[in-house]
């Protein structure tokens, strides 16, 4: 009887800060941590369902973030953050390869993690996957380590960023590039800003393509033969959307009521991420991949702060 009053009581407030997430009074940095939170010292009783539905209401959110976008305002965006994003893309795969070999780290873990900082965090380490065919416990550690640093980011961008007195448009650009997953610079920029939300969006979905050119270098890097290349296909709806507010004036009330859900489900999702963050996962973290994780965002993440600063 206590057991089944405890479940109901989990499931009870899981619900409760899910409402409160979506609610006004929630931001992207308190979401995260109330589901960090709630799972550390409560538990989550809906884990094992979660991961399925993070990538959807997350891909849902920015389509939604596509409709408070105007076309000029994004290939400007673009066109600012194209060499950035290949400066730090190719900086971190070249040292993430030569790291792991005098780390002696397993070659499948060191690439997860290098392509997980290099371009967007959860899902690049999903597309090259069915590539490189790692086992169970390396994908799983990959993860661990890049969302443990992505959940880090989201609190000390911001305050780095007003330590720093950084424009909106300064920000929005350096954690689209110094931040691995979408959901955490989504989340941070839309704390610092409307315009720095804007930029970071855009940058990131540009990065996010190079999922594609670098599962093709990755088939011929690990010599696999047969395996599919996954395409981000939820960047054209973003794309779509972007259009729509831009050429077509009666979208505009349905794109104001779009851009603020898509904020609200944006909390959501890092509430579900945070609630995925136990303490279990962290103990399965060792120091070498770890190192390897954090030497890789220090330097991609300084890097671009001192190019764009300069």
């Amino acid at each position: 009887m206590k057991t089944i009053n405890k479940v109901l009581l989990q499931k009870l407030l899981f619900f409760v800060l899910a409402i409160f997430c979506i609610s006004p009074f929630a931001s992207s940095p308190v979401a995260l941590a109330l589901g960090i939170a709630f799972t550390i010292i409560i538990g989550n009783p809906y884990e094992q369902y979660l991961h399925k539905y993070i990538h959807l209401l997350l891909q849902i959110s920015i389509v939604g973030l596509g409709f408070g976008l105007k076309l000029d305002e994004a290939l400007q965006a673009g066109k600012e953050g194209i060499t950035l994003t290949v400066m730090s893309i190719s900086t971190v795969m070249i040292l993430g390869y030569f790291l792991g070999k005098l780390l002696k780290l397993e070659k499948p873990l060191s690439y997860l993690i290098s392509v997980g900082t290099a371009i967007c965090g959860g899902s690049a380490i999903a597309a090259v996957s069915p590539i490189i065919k790692p086992s169970t416990k390396q994908i799983s550690l990959a993860l661990a380590v890049v969302f443990t640093l992505n959940s880090v980011a989201l609190f000390i961008y911001p305050a780095l960023g007003h330590l720093l007195h950084m424009t909106q448009e300064q920000f929005g650009l350096w954690c689209a590039i110094g931040i691995h997953d979408t959901s955490s610079v989504v989340g941070a920029a839309n704390k610092y800003g409307d315009i720095a939300l804007k930029i970071a969006t855009t940058v990131k979905l540009s990065r996010a393509l190079w999922i594609i050119p670098i599962s093709l270098l990755t088939m011929v890097f690990f010599k696999t033969k047969g395996a599919k290349v996954k395409i981000p296909w939820f960047i054209g709806y973003f794309i779509a959307a972007i259009i729509l507010n831009t050429y077509f004036p009666v979208f505009d009330g349905f794109s104001k009521v779009a851009t603020v859900a898509a904020k609200s489900g944006l909390n959501l999702t890092l509430f579900f991420i945070g609630t995925t963050i136990s303490v279990q996962t962290l103990k399965t973290i060792s120091w070498k991949p770890l190192f390897l994780a954090i030497v890789l965002w220090v330097t991609v993440s300084v890097g671009s702060l001192l190019f764009i600063l300069k």
